[in-house]
């Protein structure tokens, strides 16, 4: 009797059984295909890369942010804090200007000589004033810078004399008086300010006259301190004449008014 011989199911070089058992468990183990052994330039499957860049930027954009925030966060509660100071000190204290008056003006000279061709023309004054100053203030004191006094006529600001009044301090509540405040000019004029001053020294008229008084101060409440503010002083409404012989002429200074200007508007305070 004859023996059957079966066909082996083992790899063999050319079967295609151990061929296709061969690819069926390439493909399940995740290998590559026949195609992609037959084909060896096939692309891989695209996977997207991360993008580095932007996470090394982002927490640094993240950080400037912060600090931005948080620096105008800070500028505008101090802004906040310091309008609300002001206007408790305002309310509680109301501050107020200092006030000053001229009590005296006498003139003891006031004479134009101008040469006989009319080349020059030489003015000589000498003014006594006297002057007060008021704090009206309970808890705020003043110290002032010395002042530059000037007299000039209310017409035609024509300046006729200067003067220096010292420094001095004004504390709370306190009030101040100075005599004998010398303002005196020995000057040659240009023709216009001649034309302009002679018919007012005419015999007769009354001479228009002001005073201007410009320093600095410093304001001072408890352990505050205002930087130096530029302020000026002026004087109006004085009505003076020409002395006659030795005596001198005694201004009308009853309608005078002293104005305060403030170089700025708003105090500023340090401390």
């Amino acid at each position: 009797m004859a023996d059957k011989v079966f066909p082996s199911s083992k790899l063999t070089a050319n079967g295609s059984t151990g061929g296709a058992a061969a690819a069926t468990t390439t493909r399940a183990n995740g290998g590559a295909t026949k195609s992609d052994l037959i084909n060896p330039t096939a692309r891989l499957p695209y996977r997207p890369q991360p993008h580095n860049r932007r996470r090394q930027y982002r927490p640094r954009r993240n950080y400037c942010c912060c600090c931005c925030f948080w620096i105008i966060l800070v500028i505008l509660v101090l802004t906040l804090l310091v309008a609300i100071t002001g206007t408790v000190l305002y309310v509680f204290y109301r501050p107020h200007r200092p006030s000053f008056t001229l009590d005296s003006l006498r003139i003891h000279r006031l004479k134009l000589k101008t040469a006989a061709d009319g080349s020059s023309s030489h003015l000589s004054t000498l003014f006594n004033l006297t002057l007060s100053s008021k704090n009206p203030n309970s808890h705020l004191s003043f110290s002032y810078d010395p002042f530059v006094v000037s007299c000039v006529t209310s017409n035609n600001d024509v300046s006729i004399g200067n003067g220096m009044l010292p420094a001095f301090v004004s504390n709370n509540k306190d009030e101040s008086t100075f005599r004998g405040v010398v303002v005196a000019a020995l000057m040659d004029l240009d023709a216009e300010a001649v034309n302009d001053l002679r018919p007012e020294l005419k015999k007769g008229n009354a001479v228009l006259l002001k005073v201007d008084m410009d320093t600095k101060v410093t304001a001072k409440m408890f352990g505050l301190k205002s930087k130096k503010v530029g302020i000026r002083v002026t004087c109006d409404g004085i009505k003076g004449s020409v002395p006659k012989g030795k005596s001198p002429a005694v201004a009308n200074v009853a309608g005078s008014k002293c104005k305060v200007d403030l170089g700025i508007k708003i105090w500023k305070w340090t401390f």
